[in-house]
């Protein structure tokens, strides 16, 4: 690299350089929101979210975060011990072995006298829908809805999380003045 040469600066998803980012929200309508650098791990941006949330939400007592926030004193596990709240991992089901251990244990089972139909022991193929997932997923369509919010056009990451707490403020408008 020359003498004067500059790193150049990430790209964000519509091609232009900038700051990437990335955020933690409490679903239901956007109670709250919180927008970090994408360097921000999961399980750290949750823990500046609900900072003071167990004062802000008294009736709050049960979190569904997905596998990003599994392990050992991360946010499962953070939630639970300082906040003292419910939290249920929502992740896809496992694989429990190959498929050549399972057609072996089924086949030593039948030598047992037990009968086990191996390929029932097997996790569904393709696409499995996640209990609670929707949730996340709606809110997030919900957010993409503002043109603003589509794409990652924001510099700072306040002004996006003032973006998102407009457009979910322009969603509630719109469904009372509906009611």
């Amino acid at each position: 690299m020359g003498r004067n040469a500059q790193t150049p600066e990430p790209l964000r998803a519509h091609g232009k350089p900038g700051p990437q980012t990335r955020g933690s929200i409490i679903t239901h309508t956007a109670v709250r929101a919180k927008v970090h650098s994408a360097k921000v791990m999961d399980w750290d941006g949750i823990k500046t979210l609900l900072q003071r949330a167990d004062m802000q939400f008294p009736r709050l007592k049960h979190l569904w975060v997905d596998a990003g926030y599994r392990g050992e004193d991360r946010s499962k596990d953070w939630v639970e011990k300082k906040l003292g709240w419910s939290v249920d991992l929502v992740e896809r089901p496992r694989k429990p072995a190959s498929k050549e251990v399972l057609m072996g244990w089924a086949e030593q089972w039948l030598h047992e006298g037990v009968v086990v139909d191996w390929e029932k022991l097997l996790p569904p193929k393709g696409f499995v829908v996640l209990p609670r997932r929707w949730v996340v997923e709606r809110s997030f369509a919900w957010i993409g809805h503002n043109r603003r919010m589509s794409k990652d056009y924001e510099r700072l990451c306040a002004s996006g999380e003032a973006f998102v707490y407009a457009g979910m403020s322009r969603l509630m408008l719109r469904r009372l003045a509906r009611a």
